[in-house]
């Protein structure tokens, strides 16, 4: 049976001479408002019950070149143009499958800066990339090598908040396969003491990395504030510092969130977590900081797709099920469990600890599902607007 390689994302830093980083920043700017005037074309024909799909806006967007005030979207390639007219159709799928919410506007201030490319867009030659009306290749930091034979299909560039860029290369990679079966299983509970206790009774330490940079965020924030608004250059300096403050952060964190994904996906078949709102989660503003700089949504996301990758298997258990007041021994539920309990005695004598026993308790109830599929209910998180394939423990009244 033959094998489908995986799609996979390779991203790199590079540096742009300054005309190139001139002509992706005309790109950046042009693919903004071809986005923006073709949302605004498709909520003014739906207001009227019109439906305007993406062959509509494509003609518009021919029709916007030919004018003298539009002209200036022939400087650029047209590929990201049409690119970002796809992912608008897109977002609009998502909002009438109520996938996600209605499109926005993009901001000059705040939207990520991206353009992306199909093959017509660009070339790849000897490891060397050159986009389509940019001048010459651009110099690349390749910090790992694209798999064997590989060519990428799809090429995005962008620009972070700390004036970084990136460029992202998406290749089939045949490297990636289903590891071998092991009988493994292991319970993850959350957290924000630990970021993990997993059922083996392992605790993984919360690095904390927001807070290791508290001090020197805050004191660039406080610079940036003294600063007086508009397109000044102190304005805009001090704007980068702290940008590249917060990237450091996030570098950080998504470094250690991806070599701890890749850790459990290898040593165990079956990984049993709990679905968490975290969306709803950070609107308790005591706790909204730690929650964030521990990124529990951004570890589900990476250990479902490693998982799907190597052929193991991610059970999100209800968060209505009580793992933590639930007795992993005996079975008995106490009435209350608050949070500042971290140690418990149940009537059968076995002591507990809150984070242990909860993640026993998680792995119990997945163990029930992979058995004899008990309790099962389709998953509704779907992250990215994309559904979910992984299934979730229903409710359970104790």
């Amino acid at each position: 049976m033959a094998t489908t390689c995986v799609k996979r994302a390779f991203k790199y830093r590079f540096y742009p001479t300054e005309a190139q980083a001139a002509e992706l920043s005309r790109t950046f700017g042009c693919v903004r408002k071809v986005y923006n005037m073709a949302l605004a074309a498709r909520t003014e024909a739906w207001a009227r019950q019109e439906r305007v799909n993406y062959n509509a806006t494509s003609a518009m967007l021919t029709a916007w070149k030919k004018t003298e005030e539009l002209a200036f979207l022939n400087d650029v390639s047209s590929v990201p143009l049409q690119q970002c007219l796809r992912h608008l159709q897109t977002a609009f799928t998502h909002f009438f499958g109520k996938r996600a919410k209605y499109p926005r506007f993009k901001s000059r201030k705040k939207s990520r800066k991206s353009a992306e490319y199909t093959t017509s867009g660009f070339r790849f030659r000897d490891g060397r990339l050159t986009l389509a009306k940019t001048t010459g290749p651009l110099d690349i930091v390749w910090s790992r090598p694209l798999p064997e034979g590989a060519k990428p299909s799809t090429v995005t560039v962008s620009q972070d908040s700390a004036g970084r860029w990136f460029v992202s290369m998406l290749c089939e990679d045949a490297t990636v396969r289903p590891l071998s079966a092991t009988d493994a299983a292991v319970g993850v509970d959350v957290g924000l003491d630990h970021l993990l206790t997993l059922s083996t009774g392992e605790k993984v330490a919360n690095p904390r990395h927001e807070r290791r940079d508290r001090t020197r965020l805050a004191k660039s924030q406080r610079e940036l504030a003294r600063k007086a608004k508009g397109e000044g250059a102190n304005r805009r300096k001090a704007r980068e510092r702290v940008a590249k403050i917060h990237a450091r952060i996030a570098d950080r964190r998504r470094d250690g969130l991806h070599k701890l994904t890749t850790r459990l996906v290898r040593e165990n078949q079956t990984i049993v977590i709990e679905d968490l709102t975290v969306r709803n989660m950070v609107k308790n503003r005591s706790l909204a900081r730690a929650i964030s700089d521990a990124a529990w949504a951004e570890f589900r996301s990476l250990l479902e797709y490693k998982a799907a990758w190597y052929g193991r298997e991610v059970i999100a258990v209800d968060r209505f099920f009580p793992s933590s007041k639930l007795c992993s021994v005996c079975g008995t539920l106490a009435d209350k469990m608050p949070l500042h309990v971290r140690t418990w005695t149940c009537e059968c004598g076995t002591i507990h600890d809150r984070d242990v026993n909860a993640a026993r308790n998680l792995l119990a109830a997945g163990r029930a599902v992979s058995a004899c599929g008990a309790g099962v209910r389709p998953q509704r998180r779907t992250p990215g607007g994309q559904s979910a394939t992984k299934q979730e423990v229903s409710r359970r009244e104790p």
